[in-house]
């Protein structure tokens, strides 16, 4: 549990100007998570201002953190607030909250961020494929952008 920055003004423009109740943004927010092939059956979304609040259970970890950076990566939203439960067990031990996430800054690509957060640019593509179906290709990421950084197993 706990509260993830993002950075308001860059990701997936959801809202149109005419979007302006809570209720709408988050079903918007819902339904764009759900486009991706995750289980949000058991996941509710929630819109307070430029917050997300995600509560329910997931199946696990790794779609835990997809669905949490899905939610994030949307223009408008700012911080994601998280109360999702794992319900299968993990297979590795989680990294601690503020390595789980990384925000992309310019000039940066994924051999990059794989040298800065593992010590070898040739695991960027650990960190591509932790952000699939997000990612569709590991050269198209923007400046903002929060990836997921999966532990090496």
């Amino acid at each position: 549990m706990g509260l993830i920055s993002f950075i308001k003004n860059a990701g997936s423009k959801l809202f149109k100007s005419e979007v302006k109740r809570e209720e709408d943004k988050a079903n918007l927010i819902y339904e764009h998570i759900k486009k991706f092939g995750f289980d949000v059956s058991n996941v509710t979304v929630a819109v307070d201002n430029e917050k997300v609040v995600l509560s329910g259970k997931v199946d696990t970890l790794s779609n835990k953190n997809k669905i949490i950076v899905t939610a994030g990566n949307v223009e408008g939203i700012s911080t994601v607030e998280d109360h999702l439960l794992v319900m299968a067990p993990a297979p590795v031990t989680p990294l601690a909250p503020e390595k789980q996430f990384y925000t992309v800054k310019k000039g940066d690509y994924l051999s990059k961020i794989a040298k800065e957060v593992y010590g070898d640019a040739k695991k960027y593509n650990i960190i591509f494929e932790a952000n699939k179906p997000m990612l569709k290709d590991p050269d198209l990421i923007y400046p903002g952008q929060v990836l997921v950084i999966p532990p090496i197993q």
